[in-house]
């Protein structure tokens, strides 16, 4: 009996190692990050449009440049859009002003966030279809110095706080 008791003990054991093993490798994927070079890539994520609109922003929790030296956010690309740019968010004379920038700049141990009602963020231009939430889709951003790195982006709805920002990207539809 007490052999037959040892051998289950280390069956039991090793499906619960297998188990916990298992579940660590599918940390990262849980994580949803990646990277380029020395820039941590964090959650990058979209909200869902409304059917007629053909634009949508694209937000990251955090871009972090790790490395000792600067690195910049130079292009991005997606089949869901026929465009896409950088923008920042500035507020002037009580009036909030949305502009188009070339490049996303990381100064070295610089992280940042691209999050709803932030300064910066990516606009996906001529949406090819509305993004609905559930949706997933690959993004290429490229950098100066990490090179090109292809993410997926989920489609996720906004937090409560956040849905009047997203009101606002329908009003520049047409840029």
């Amino acid at each position: 009996m007490n052999a037959l008791r040892h051998t289950a003990t280390r069956r039991s054991f090793a499906v619960l190692l297998t188990a916990a093993l298992g579940s660590l490798a599918a940390l990262p994927a849980l994580a949803h990050g990646s990277r380029a070079g020395d820039v941590r890539i964090d959650h990058p994520y979209s909200t869902p449009t409304p059917p007629g609109l053909r634009s949508g922003a694209l937000y990251f929790r955090t871009l972090a440049n790790t490395g000792s030296k600067p690195d910049r956010l130079i292009a991005a690309e997606t089949p869901v859009a026929g465009k896409v740019e950088f923008h920042e968010m500035k507020t002037v004379n009580d009036i909030m002003k949305m502009r188009a920038i070339p490049s996303i700049d990381l100064a070295p141990g610089q992280q940042i966030a691209l999050r709803h009602g932030g300064e910066l963020h990516i606009m996906l231009l001529d949406l090819r279809k509305p993004l609905q939430e559930g949706d997933r889709f690959p993004v290429t951003l490229t950098f100066e110095r990490g090179g090109k790195e292809e993410v997926m982006v989920w489609v996720q709805k906004p937090r409560a706080a956040t849905v009047d920002m997203d009101k606002n990207h329908g009003e520049h539809a047409g840029h």
